[in-house]
């Protein structure tokens, strides 16, 4: 029996090895610090709720000096569609040198909206799996790279609504 237990400790612990030595290398990469991604995304997290805005909002603000609304799509989507005076610059592409670019000011006032802020669910705007919405990921991004005058669409709209503002592809 002593012998069948060791044999089977031996064979989980070769099975684990890769596993470990896999996580083991991505955690030692020196250019992805997960860790401080969580942390990012923590400290993060009570400052967006309150940064989230109606579409009324959302649009009154688009209005004002110093603002920019930001559309994070692919170039092709944001070409298909999106909101009058959008900027585009997809997630993808943020860099330093990228928003500085396209924002200027680290000051600016950025509005984001993205797929999941329309309940239309049809090109270009196909709903994400809400856990993973583009939102989440641009606003961190931005709050990352040092851009902290961002506000968010709160909340779903109809693109055919006029209220929207939406410019579809010629």
């Amino acid at each position: 029996m002593r012998a069948f237990v060791a044999a089977v400790a031996a064979m989980l612990s070769v099975a684990a090895t890769p596993l470990a030595e896999a996580q083991s290398a991505n955690q030692g990469s020196p250019a992805i610090d997960y860790q401080g991604f969580r942390g990012l995304t923590a400290q993060v997290e009570d400052y967006r709720a309150g940064r989230l805005v109606s579409l009324a909002e959302f649009q009154r603000m688009a209005r004002e000096p110093n603002t920019i609304i930001l559309d994070a799509r692919s170039t092709e989507r944001y070409r298909e569609g999106h909101i009058d005076g959008a900027v585009n610059l997809p997630f993808t592409e943020f860099t330093d040198a990228s928003l500085r670019q396209t924002l200027r000011d680290p000051n600016v006032r950025i509005l984001i909206y993205c797929n999941n802020n329309f309940s239309n669910n049809a090109n270009p705007v196909v709903l994400k799996r809400i856990e993973l919405a583009l939102n989440i990921q641009t606003f961190i991004n931005l709050y990352g790279y040092g851009y902290r005058n961002v506000y968010e669409l709160g909340e779903q709209v109809d693109f055919n609504d006029p209220a929207v503002r939406w410019v579809h592809a010629e």
